[in-house]
Order: structure tokens, then C-alpha cells, then sequence
């Protein structure tokens, strides 16, 4: 079974779900999951885990995010980019002066009220199943930080921007909102995913790639280690006596690695490898039972 991170271009057509099933088929293993969804239509960075790096997927989720996007303005769809139902048109009689300033105004956080076309959950029901049986029903808003928008092309009715933001952000209604607050109204034309935390549009390869790599026996080196996930954390290596202690997701004493430098802080986290550097996963220092307690473990 190979273990890992890698990072899927995926191509527009695709859910998130689709590209998950296809990695099953190319590398013959079932212990694949991606790290969060993208729309069908959507392109960009999808970061999937592989064997013990599925245990990754919630704190990837997390990760701030950047986007390229389309903003069509004079339109509003009852999904919020082009693959709905028109539901309004309007001439789009505002200076792109305004355009930009108002969509700029977005940057920082503000309450997101999540699109009826997307996998949120309401009292059991996602809310895309209730949209498509003709129900809309009433969402909180939910806080998202936009932390910046650089506008790239202006060519009214469209604008092309960059965004980064936190995690739980739909661009979708982003566009939306920017639409509502000019008085037009917008949809989103297309999107791009350019990052995911560290993860890169640089360093993702298309299925056809990784496809490619596995017939001929190179995938796994293509593969990020889940250490490297926590490589801020410092690296300790046991003894080889004490390697069967962390196998089994025991507690381990300082007296159980081959070196140690520093003072030990209540809650510290660190790496435990052993001799061959097999990673076993992350502890953390308790200080009243003087010694590391597992955190996160990767047998």
C-alpha cells in the first residue's frame, strides 16, 4: 500500500469524488481521500491522501486557500455560477472604477450565508438535495476572512481576480455577493484552485499524469511524506529497544530516545522516527507524568 500526499490537478467534469474513485482504479488500493471538495466545473489544486495519510484529511481541510476566479456581473443563477437556472439580468451600468473598489471592499472577514448548491448539511439533508426538490431553506452566515483580492483583468461585464482565504470560503457566492452589493448582480464563470496551504498548481499532476508514473513504477517518489506535514515540529529517533513502545501507541520517557536537546514545555510537540526513519507519528510533552503521550499516530 503506498502512503502519502499527492497533489491532483483536477480537471473541470470532475467531482472531487470522481478523482478519488479513478486514484483507486490507477493505484489498486481502496485507503484513498481527498482533503476538500471541488466543484464539478472547478479546476486546480485537490491535495488526496494515500494509506495511513488519510488520517490527514480533516487538518488539510483547514488550510487557507488561494483562487483564481471569473466574476460575470448582470446575472444571478440559483447555483451561483453559470451551470444554473438564470433567475435575473441586468445592464451592467457601473465604472469599473466601482467595480474594483467594491469587489476590494470584501477583503477582511464578513458572514457568508452558504449557497442552497453545496454539501452543507441542514437537520440531516445536504443542502443540494433539498435545492434539487425545489426547497430552499434558511442558512446562518458563517464567518469567512478574505485575507486578500488582487484584481488581474478588468473587461466589464467581467473581472478576473486572485483570492486567499479561509478555509469554508465559496467563491461562488463571493461573486454573488460582490454582484448584489453593485446592484447587478454577478455569477461566477469559472475557477481555478492555485494553492491549499503549501500545495502548489506548480507541483499538481493531471490523472493522465499520475496514471502515466504508476504504469511505469515511478508514482510512489512522487509522493510527499505524511512527516513532512509536521516537519515544524523537531524530530526525535528512539532507541531501537523502544521502537516496539511507539508501534503500539505507548507512551515513551525521554530516556527512550537516542538524544535530546533543550528544555521540555508542557504540551511540546515532536516527531518520532526510528534508526531506518520510519515515522511512527506525533507526541507531546506531559509534564506531570514526565513523559510524551501520542497526539497523532501513523502506523
Amino acid at each position: 500500500m503506498m502512503n502519502g500526499i499527492i497533489i491532483v490537478n483536477k480537471e473541470a467534469g470532475f467531482t472531487s469524488h470522481d478523482v478519488v474513485a479513478k486514484l483507486r482504479g490507477i493505484c489498486g488500493q481502496k485507503k484513498i481521500g481527498h482533503t476538500g471538495t471541488l466543484d464539478p466545473d472547478a479546476v486546480g489544486v485537490l491535495p488526496v491522501c494515500l494509506g495511513n495519510a488519510t488520517k490527514l484529511c480533516d487538518m488539510l481541510t483547514d488550510r487557507s486557500k488561494e483562487y483564481e476566479a471569473v466574476l460575470l456581473l448582470g446575472k444571478e443563477t440559483d447555483t451561483q455560477d453559470l451551470s444554473g437556472r438564470v433567475l435575473k439580468e441586468c445592464a451592467v451600468d457601473v465604472a469599473a472604477e466601482k467595480v474594483q473598489e467594491t469587489i476590494l471592499s470584501f477583503v477582511g472577514g464578513y458572514d457568508q450565508i452558504p449557497p442552497m448548491y453545496s454539501a452543507l448539511k441542514v437537520n440531516g439533508k445536504k443542502l443540494y438535495e433539498l435545492a434539487r426538490a425545489g426547497k430552499e431553506v434558511e442558512r446562518a452566515g458563517r464567518r469567512v476572512d478574505i485575507s486578500s483580492i488582487e484584481i488581474l483583468e478588468t473587461a466589464l461585464p467581467r473581472v478576473r481576480f486572485r483570492v486567499c482565504c479561509s478555509k469554508g470560503t465559496y467563491i461562488r457566492t463571493l461573486c454573488h455577493d460582490i454582484g448584489r452589493k453593485l446592484g447587478c448582480g454577478g455569477a461566477m464563470q469559472s475557477l481555478k484552485r492555485t494553492r491549499v496551504g503549501e500545495f502548489c498548481l506548480q507541483d499538481a499532476l493531471s490523472l493522465e499524469e499520475i496514471e502515466a508514473l504508476k504504469r511505469e513504477g515511478c508514482l510512489e517518489g512522487k509522493l510527499i511524506p505524511v512527516e513532512e506535514m509536521f516537519r515544524e515540529y523537531p524530530r526525535l529517533v528512539l532507541m531501537p529497544d523502544a521502537c516496539r513502545m511507539a508501534e503500539n501507541g505507548n507512551a515513551l520517557y525521554p530516556s527512550q530516545f537516542t538524544a535530546r536537546t533543550g528544555s521540555r514545555k508542557e504540551g511540546e510537540r515532536i516527531r518520532v522516527c526510528s534508526a531506518q526513519d520510519r515515522f511512527y507519528g506525533v507526541y507531546a510533552w506531559n509534564a506531570g507524568q514526565g513523559r510524551y503521550l501520542p497526539v497523532k499516530m501513523f502506523l
